[in-house]
């Protein structure tokens, strides 16, 4: 693996990991807003040529299925003919653990990114003797 394809698979790291960490802010922000579906993002292998490169790519945006809670307010504007409204399925606790993950798995990538880096200056530094 060459220093620059190890950036590149570093950088799909970083790029999805702060896709995943748009999403969940979009959760977060939405945690209060009726009927709203929290939505998560996949990971998967990059294939270029019919082959896997080592990077990675997101897959579409997915909704949850899980159903929100129902509360009963007749007087809700979007209380049904029953009088019931459902909330959006957000659950704060998850989303912040979500939130730790991608957070640490993008900084992880980062670190490694500055080393290679860091390596490939040390390299040119090397080679310009």
């Amino acid at each position: 693996m060459t220093l620059s394809h190890a950036m590149a698979v570093l950088g799909s790291g970083m790029k999805g990991q702060g896709q995943r960490i748009g999403h969940i802010s979009e959760n977060l922000a939405n945690a209060d807003t009726p009927g709203y579906r929290r939505k998560t993002v996949e990971f998967r292998a990059a294939v270029e040529f019919g082959r896997r490169d080592g990077t990675i790519e997101t897959g579409p945006v997915r909704l949850d299925r899980a159903e929100g809670e129902r509360f009963h307010d007749p007087d809700h504007p979007m209380a049904d003919a029953e009088g019931y409204w459902t909330g959006s399925n957000v659950n704060l606790v998850t989303e912040l653990a979500d939130a730790r993950e991608a957070q640490r798995s993008y900084e992880a990538n980062l670190k490694m990114f500055e080393q290679v880096r860091r390596m490939s200056s040390a390299i040119m530094d090397i080679l310009k003797r």
